[in-house]
């Protein structure tokens, strides 16, 4: 099993100062998220030979390795134009990660909720184009649903993933969207029986902590005005928040989890350092053995 961590809260650093910081934490393994330097949100990457070149420098110097890149392009907008240049900002962004020698890409399935049926369609337009590149270069891909994207639910997020019927596209679930992947009727998250749906397709998880945005008969969030279909959720210490941990690290111990595990803690910039240190920690003592 690979232990990585999400350096977004480093991402202020050069390149070489983030990868260092990383391997002074401990960790073994980055995922690479979103940058300005290198990979933009939703914009064409901006990462050169030379930039590339720096990172895989750096990723030496420092003993640290990629165990993936999560770009975030909007491959499933109902908008057509808008979906072909997320469909030309992907094909860029395999092309880095082979060159990075990455053996694993992740992402979310984006699009609008309340035009999923459209949305979706754009989703298959957009793999037609991309899957025969990932097969090309050998990359993997893992997709989570992501709260106000098209596909925001666990069950039928498994079920999209088991639709594209491939054994190198996976299904990540990210512990602080439990509360969203359980769907609006459920009160709690049954974080179990949701891996457990996963079956053999889970292959990543995200671990951050969140609050029970419908806990509380609702109230625990009150957002205006009245009927916002704005979503919320944090990515918190382990600890913080209110996802049930000895039922989402002993599903994993349970299924003998051995994939990817990423701390991917954004709440706290100003303690970063000490977050990713203790999250690296408690992950650990549940999982490394």
């Amino acid at each position: 099993m690979k232990i990585a961590l999400d350096p977004y809260m480093f991402r202020a650093l050069p390149i070489d100062d983030m990868v260092r910081t990383v391997s002074e934490l401990g960790y073994e393994y980055i995922e690479l998220s979103p940058r300005d330097d290198f990979m933009p949100f939703f914009l064409h990457p901006r990462a050169d030979d030379e930039r590339i070149g720096e990172l895989k420098k750096s990723l030496r110097t420092h003993g640290v390795r990629l165990s993936s890149v999560l770009p975030l392009y909007k491959w499933s907008s109902p908008d057509e134009t808008e979906r072909q240049a997320a469909v030309r900002y992907w094909k860029r962004m395999i092309e880095i990660t082979a060159d990075l020698e990455c053996p694993l890409m992740n992402s979310e399935f984006n699009g609008r909720p309340e035009h999923a049926a459209e949305s979706e369609a754009a989703f298959w337009r957009s793999l037609e184009e991309l899957l025969p590149l990932f097969e090309r270069e050998g990359i993997a891909l893992n997709l989570e649903a992501h709260p106000d994207d098209f596909c925001e639910e666990n069950t039928p997020a498994v079920d999209l993933v088991r639709a594209i019927n491939k054994t190198w596209v996976n299904y990540l679930y990210c512990a602080p969207h439990s509360f969203h992947l359980s769907g609006p009727s459920e009160v709690g998250a049954d974080i179990a029986a949701m891996m457990r749906y996963a079956g053999d397709k889970l292959r990543h998880v995200h671990i951050a902590d969140s609050f029970n945005h419908k806990g509380s008969s609702g109230l625990r969030y009150i957002l205006n005005p009245p009927g916002t279909p704005a979503r919320i959720h944090q990515h918190l210490d382990i600890g913080q928040g209110e996802v049930d941990w000895d039922a989402f690290f002993g599903t994993l111990r349970e299924m003998d989890f051995d994939g990817v595990a990423t701390a991917c803690v954004f709440a706290w910039e100003e303690r970063a350092r000490e977050s990713s240190a203790f999250m690296l920690d408690r992950i650990r003592k549940e999982l490394a053995s």
